[in-house]
């Protein structure tokens, strides 16, 4: 597809849908070095809202071996704002609220300073490399196969 003669690349503002399918497509086929996964939650969503993210713990720290199940909520304004990033498994780190498991924006830089180029992939790889931080790799973590409990359902139901 050809754009107008005066348009550039970095003029064009791929829309969310379109962006989104984009991100569903490389879930699909796996991220990197497959420690890293994610995809739509519920495939009827046409608003492509909900989607569940996997992250299998890194090497030489107390997350090794283990595979944390994550949500990802992507409101009306994502990719412009970040998706709120929620843990369902139970972790232990210094960016997670240690009663909701939700990722505290203000304590990961991915969100913080969030660009509109940013992709969950992107989110998922930065947690990851949080979890074999220094002040993260050696926390005592809660029982594996632990959850933390929802109060509302991620369909914002």
């Amino acid at each position: 597809m050809t754009m107008g003669s005066g348009a550039s690349a970095s003029s064009v503002v791929v829309p969310r849908n379109f962006r989104l399918l984009e991100e569903l497509e490389r879930g699909e086929k796996g991220v990197g070095d497959g420690t890293v996964s994610y995809g739509m939650d519920d495939g009827d969503d046409i608003f492509m809202r909900s989607w569940t993210g996997t992250i299998i713990g890194p090497l030489n720290s107390v997350h090794e071996g283990r595979i944390y199940q994550l949500k990802l909520l992507c409101d009306k304004d994502y990719p412009d704002k970040p998706p709120t990033v929620r843990f369902h498994s139970r972790i232990n780190l210094t960016c997670v609220d240690p009663d909701t498991g939700l990722v505290e924006g203000s304590k990961l830089a991915v969100l913080s300073d969030w660009q509109r180029e940013y992709t969950m992939e992107h989110i998922l790889t930065q947690l990851k490399k949080e979890m074999a931080a220094p002040h993260n790799r050696k926390l005592l973590q809660p029982p594996e196969g632990t959850f933390f409990f929802l109060a509302h359902d991620d369909q914002g139901n």
